[in-house]
């Protein structure tokens, strides 16, 4: 009957609703503060002995940032070399 209580992080919580943000409101900022949170959730709650849970909403918090990072990047490579072969084109033919 003494079974300690366990609570979720709140780190991993922020991981992620910052996960979610990154995907509608903030891109930038929310994919950053979730992959941070994440990483520091996951270690708290290794840390915490089995006071802690939430390791899966961190993962989640996680796996939305560097996904929303991940095509952050994607995506300006992908118009860099788009313009960047729009203006060579430009420049040959002139």
């Amino acid at each position: 009957m003494n079974t300690p209580v366990r609570s979720t992080s709140s780190l991993a919580v922020v991981s992620l609703v910052f996960g979610i943000l990154g995907w509608t409101l903030i891109p930038v900022i929310g994919a950053i503060v979730a992959v941070i949170t994440g990483h520091m959730a996951r270690a708290e709650i290794r840390r915490s002995a089995g006071l802690l849970e939430g390791d899966g909403l961190a993962v989640a918090g996680l796996v939305l940032g560097w996904l929303s990072i991940a095509l952050g990047v994607a995506a300006l490579v992908i118009f860099l070399l788009f313009f960047g072969g729009v203006a060579a084109l430009a420049i040959f033919n002139s």
